[in-house]
């Protein structure tokens, strides 16, 4: 699956005493599919995912996934503390039509996770899943930062496709760039102007039960598969050839990472203001130096009040300010006080939708 360009860490929507806030989440998801972002992480760690339990969370991706429209690349955060639990989501996932499970690494006994442990785990989820891996590393809450010379290792594995690192260190970005260049490229349908081909897509054009054209309709004695459909996908389809692909987590510096080499962002801030960050990497995309680091610099201050000072409920406030379903957080996470509002709302002033 081709990962370019940016992608909002949704937020879990609740109702103030705490429930899933359904129709909210639909309503989100189906806004950010009216943007220009190139997909979604859906239950990452800005949407809350260690606060939800295995129900929940089987129920966020499913609705997710049915208010999407078909050409956004869905990104399932499917991570659990063990390699069983965590194949369990995996494999809910693929059957919802994700279109790659976005594992975050495991870290509760931090001291014995070492390289060994992470090989194996990493190793174990890739063997056996339907769908295509990213790595996840985010120390800033695991308290664990994934050593580049194991993701280089990993990258080398045929089903781990790409990585999500949340350090915020542009230095790192490109140093694992560098490493991961001899990894195994693959191929990975388009569309004509290359981008990504997701699950949905093919779904949509391919034959299913209803295009097949039965005897008695026709006259004769056997049923006829129509399928029309099969020379659609040949037309809408290419292929492009990718190596391992490095997505940044941090806004702030999406620039300085995407030349380092980062192919997008996963970022919380694209949550609450999915076009102003979407704005930074088509600039770059369309080679317009002057443009992009405008664009960049437009955010910085946003991104470091918001996403890392204010964290989740920061994000949730601000996607109140522009259209988006924020609400509460879930305890022990509590909603911003009136000047933490106050300074989210003069941050956010040049970031309205």
């Amino acid at each position: 699956m081709l990962l370019e360009g940016i992608f909002p860490a949704i937020t879990t929507p609740f109702y103030p005493e705490g429930r899933l806030y359904i129709r909210k989440l639909e309503h989100n998801v189906d806004r950010y599919s009216r943007t220009p972002v190139s997909g979604l992480a859906v239950l990452g760690s800005t949407g809350e995912a260690v606060m939800l339990s295995d129900e929940e969370s089987r129920t966020v991706l499913r609705i997710a996934r049915e208010a999407a429209t078909a050409e956004k690349v869905l990104l399932a955060g499917v991570a659990r503390e063990s390699l069983t639990e965590t194949l369990r989501l995996a494999e809910f996932a693929a059957e919802q039509q994700y279109d790659a499970v976005l594992v975050r690494t495991p870290h509760y006994y931090g001291p014995q996770m070492r390289r060994s442990e992470m090989l194996t785990y990493y190793r174990a989820v890739a063997d056996r899943s339907a769908l295509p891996v990213v790595l996840y590393s985010i120390p800033k809450f695991t308290h664990y930062e994934l050593p580049v010379d194991v993701i280089a290792e990993l990258a080398q594995h045929p089903n781990i496709i790409g990585l999500k690192d949340s350090s915020g260190e542009v230095e790192r970005i490109a140093e694992i760039v560098a490493a991961t260049r001899s990894a195994i490229r693959r191929e990975f349908l388009v569309t004509q102007t290359f981008t990504a081909f997701t699950s949905r897509m093919m779904a949509a054009l391919t034959p299913s039960p209803e295009h097949f054209v039965f005897a008695e309709t026709l006259g004769g004695k056997a049923a006829v598969a129509v399928a029309p459909r099969l020379e659609k996908v040949k037309a809408a389809a290419r292929k492009k050839e990718v190596s391992f692909q490095v997505m940044t987590g941090s806004a702030h510096n999406l620039l300085d990472a995407i030349e380092a080499g980062a192919t997008g962002g996963v970022l919380s801030l694209a949550a609450c203001a999915p076009q102003a960050c979407q704005e930074i990497y088509t600039a770059w995309k369309e080679n317009d130096p002057k443009i992009a680091c405008e664009k960049q610099q437009r955010v910085v201050e946003a991104s470091r009040v918001v996403a890392s000072n204010h964290g989740i409920p920061g994000i949730k406030y601000a996607c109140d300010l522009n259209g988006y379903y924020g609400g509460r957080p879930r305890i022990p996470l509590l909603p911003l006080d009136a000047e933490q509002q106050a300074e989210v709302a003069r941050v956010m002033a040049d970031l309205r939708n």
